[in-house]
């Protein structure tokens, strides 16, 4: 029987054959030959297993020990007629903790293997007369105990990794946001296998009422699903997470759409490496604080798709880029498309009406609007390219004036 909430195994004893006499005869004899049982089974495991072969000196000693171990742990179990005895994962405490990341629980089980077989093939010379069969059942009751114990270790030795990778990412994801990429910080990315391929963008939104492991969990679930290479945090009622090896940001996002709460998701620009991923973070949680404004934005959105909305709430960043996009750039294009857009704008986005105001006719104004969106990347045509447009003039504007007036 194995109980989950204590780690350990309780093997019930063997009710055949005598447990007398005959039973401490048969230990004294396991005892006497417990060296020799050892050295057969590390031998039988240099035969069979070509991943034993290859393993370093040391690490075949620990791997050695363990199996030295695990004989001496069934001599101990079958010596005691008692009802049932506790099996924990001392067994393996012979060996480093190291140990469980050489070596993998499927060959853990082959080891096993290797080892109960050669108790197994020397049960019927060891046994006192008459206490083979009982020998015998027990090493098979023993095997697959013993088996459910180093399971145990190594879900344990997971779960240890999990929580510390946790703590990890949680680390890196705090640096992003506060913009302090150090090299402390590249070496904890490193640890956890992220930030190496380039490329990386930054996505938040509301975190779910789960718990942060579970929100973790899910993060990873959907990020092995959609191939993307992903570390996270919950922040307070925020869930931060970074890809790396993004080609685009917005792609990557709606794959990790479904990790958020309902609300909007932002993801940020995609930077060329972890030490400008701040960048997007930045650029990310700014647009996330702006997004109030925006009730029908598309989720996920980009963070550029709401520079109109960041510079009204005050974002000095957003503002100078609106009004070099949406302004400067106009009036340094020159053709008149300044004035073109201003005539297009205030006639409610009729192009005949601006044609009028201009006195040129209606395909002017629809070539000069064509170019108005290749220099500054927004279509006056379309209402978020005209509202982001409206913004850039009007800032640009008193930008200017407060310039003309020596105030900036």
């Amino acid at each position: 029987m194995f109980h989950k909430k204590t780690g350990i195994a309780r093997l019930s004893r063997p009710t055949l054959g005598p447990v007398g006499g005959e039973r401490a005869a048969t230990v004294r004899r396991f005892e006497r030959a417990i060296s020799q049982l050892a050295d057969d089974a590390v031998q039988r495991m240099d035969e069979t297993l070509p991943w034993y072969r290859a393993m370093p000196p040391q690490e075949r000693s620990w791997v050695g020990l363990v199996a030295q171990a695990g004989i001496a742990a069934f001599i101990e179990w079958f010596r005691d007629p008692g009802p049932e005895l506790a099996i924990t994962a001392d067994v393996f405490g012979t060996a480093p903790r190291e140990l469980a990341r050489a070596v993998t629980l499927q060959q853990t089980v082959e080891l096993i293997r290797a080892t109960i077989g050669v108790v197994e093939d020397r049960a019927d010379e060891l046994a006192a007369p008459g206490h083979e069969q009982l020998v015998r059942e027990s090493v098979l009751l023993y095997s697959r105990e013993i088996a459910f114990a180093a399971a145990q270790v190594y879900a344990q030795a997971a779960e240890a990794r999990g929580a510390w990778d946790a703590r990890l990412e949680a680390l890196v994801v705090d640096a992003l946001l506060r913009g302090e990429v150090d090299e402390a910080i590249r070496s904890r990315a490193s640890a956890l296998g992220w930030g190496q391929r380039g490329q990386v963008a930054v996505v938040v939104g509301r975190a779910t009422d789960a718990s942060p492991d579970a929100v973790a969990d899910g993060v990873q679930r959907a990020a092995k699903a959609g191939r993307l290479d992903v570390i996270s945090a919950v922040q307070g009622d925020r869930l931060v997470v970074a890809i790396d090896g993004v080609v685009d940001a917005l792609v990557a996002a709606r794959a990790m759409a479904g990790q958020f709460a309902p609300g909007p998701v932002v993801a940020g620009p995609v930077v060329a490496d972890l030490t400008s991923a701040a960048l997007s973070a930045a650029e990310a949680v700014a647009a996330l604080r702006a997004s109030a404004a925006w009730p029908g934005a598309p989720r996920p959105v980009a963070s550029d798709q709401l520079l109109p909305e960041r510079a009204l709430a005050g974002d000095a960043g957003a503002r100078a880029r609106l009004v070099q996009h949406g302004f400067a750039s106009l009036s340094e294009a020159g053709g008149d498309l300044l004035g073109t857009l201003t005539a297009y704008l205030e006639a409610s986005g009729s192009i005949e009406g601006a044609a009028r105001a201009l006195f040129v006719h209606p395909n002017t104004v629809r070539y000069r609007l064509r170019r108005v969106s290749e220099v500054t990347g927004f279509v006056p045509t379309q209402a978020r390219g005209g509202f982001a447009l409206r913004i850039a003039l009007t800032l640009g504007r008193l930008d200017a004036a407060a310039k003309q007036d020596g105030h900036l």
